[in-house]
């Protein structure tokens, strides 16, 4: 038996490959699906299954390009419904992955059809558990993912079924496989741990907790945010069918000179730079948006963009293919191509070009207590609660798009987060609308709660010295 987490931080996602005997079960594979294939060849061995624990809404899974690619079988479980061919599996079936067997338990409340698969070894004892988004470390999957179709009090309960029923009831050593970790808004607080067991969640997950079913969907439902639009996109990716990665990958991966990478501009299409925020305030393409390959540079490109619109990539020379293909995990797929020699050849071809300035914890302490500058706040609303500078506005990045019309682009504005990432993306954007007085914050919230300044902690107000 062999098995082996395959993480993807930037996405704060899990696949997992398992093997015995020569055959093989990828679950919850990304769409760049060749390193299970090289994977599956290193071992001499053949990819069976692709098991899919629930429609995913944050990213769009690999399973129909690996299933064409392989001969795999596509598995879902109970009332699953797809336009492409799958093995939908009954409760309790139980299919053979060479000497091991993975057993399907329905675990609706995430989504109607989430399944978790239970993973017996060579004599039939319960080894571990891939529970999909029905139960992290620490946390359980969000309910509110079907607005329209059932309310998230009506998937809460049958999450609360789950657990107990299915998951709950297994042996204690079991280990619990999750396919997120924390950074992801499949969950609300999820655990910076990969992994854990049924009795370490028991004892320490707030879900897993006595309580009633009506407490327990209270608790589940209190505080979610907003899903990112995407979400709902890359669900119904998931669930109809996606062109083919090596269709959207060919048309990326073209080089554009400086004029037809400028005439695709003019024609509507949004510039993504990914370079790191300290060269991208340097010197931009005027409008481009900053997402560093750096950070969670998918995630947050599609929670500030729409996944439909045409796409232009400027980035570091040789980082073109990982630009492309972070993007298509998440569901773009009109990616027209790449600036061939990336920002130099702009500025080489004497093109206009914009900057941010960026200032450090001196500056800003300065301008925060002796100036009428508005400060924005771009982390999310939970960190911005638990402690924030008290002059601060709360602008959170992932609704930021929304909420733009509310500023004045007139305004002069200094932009934070917690570190500096989400403050670029944010003063990016606010360029690109017109605004241009914006100058991000070195070190984010993390070195301004060290300055004189009155900070308020979780609605209580701590004085500056």
């Amino acid at each position: 038996m062999f098995i082996e987490q395959l993480y993807t931080n930037c996405l704060a996602q899990a696949a997992y490959y398992i093997e015995s005997d020569g055959e093989v079960a990828i679950i919850d594979p990304l769409r760049d699906y060749d390193a299970y294939i090289k994977l599956a060849e290193s071992h001499h061995a053949k990819i069976k299954y692709v098991f899919e624990t629930h429609f995913h809404a944050d990213f769009v899974s690999g399973h129909i390009d690996l299933a064409k690619k392989t001969g795999a079988t596509i598995v879902y479980g109970p009332t699953t419904q797809t336009n492409y061919p799958v093995h939908v599996a009954k409760d309790g079936e139980e299919l053979k992955i060479g000497k091991l067997t993975m057993r399907i338990l329905h675990t609706p409340g995430h989504t109607p059809e989430s399944s978790s698969y239970l993973l017996l070894d060579e004599n039939g004892k319960e080894h571990c558990v891939f529970t999909g988004d029905t139960l992290f470390v620490g946390d359980v999957g969000r309910p509110d993912l079907l607005d329209g179709v059932m309310s998230k009090e009506e998937l809460a309960g049958m999450l609360y079924d789950s657990l107990r029923n299915k998951l709950m009831t297994l042996p204690n050593e079991v280990t619990v496989y999750p396919a997120h970790g924390a950074g992801s808004a499949c969950g609300k607080n999820i655990g910076k741990e990969t992994y854990s067991t049924i009795g370490e969640q028991k004892a320490r997950n707030y879900a897993l907790q006595a309580m009633t079913k009506e407490q327990f969907i209270a608790k589940v439902t209190d505080g979610i945010q907003p899903a990112p639009a995407y979400f709902f996109k890359d669900a119904k990716l998931n669930k109809q069918g996606y062109a083919p990665i090596e269709e959207v990958m060919q048309k990326g991966m073209i080089a554009l000179n400086v004029s037809d990478f400028e005439t695709k501009m003019k024609e509507g299409a949004t510039v993504v730079d990914t370079r790191i925020a300290d060269l991208f305030e340097q010197g931009f393409i005027p409008k481009s948006l900053n997402f560093g390959l750096n950070g969670q540079y998918a995630i947050w490109a599609a929670t500030v963009l729409d996944i439909t619109q045409p796409i232009l990539i400027v980035t570091d020379n040789g980082k073109e293919k990982e630009s492309i293909e972070r993007l298509t995990r998440v569901g773009f797929e009109n990616i027209l191509g790449y600036l061939d020699g990336s920002f130099d050849a702009w500025r080489n071809a004497d093109k206009k070009y914009d900057m941010i300035i960026s200032v450090d914890t001196e500056e800003f302490e300065l301008d925060a207590k002796h100036t009428d500058i508005k400060i924005i706040d771009v982390r999310k609303t939970g960190e911005f609660t638990d402690a924030h500078l008290t002059k601060a506005m709360s602008f959170p990045l992932d609704t930021l798009s929304k909420d733009v019309e509310k500023l004045n682009p007139d305004g002069e504005y200094l932009i934070h987060c917690a570190g500096g990432y989400r403050s670029m993306i944010a003063a990016s954007y606010l360029k690109s609308k017109g605004f241009n007085r914006v100058k991000n914050v070195l070190g984010g919230f993390a070195k301004i709660k060290t300055l004189d300044l009155e900070i308020t902690y979780d609605k209580k107000v701590v004085e500056a010295n």
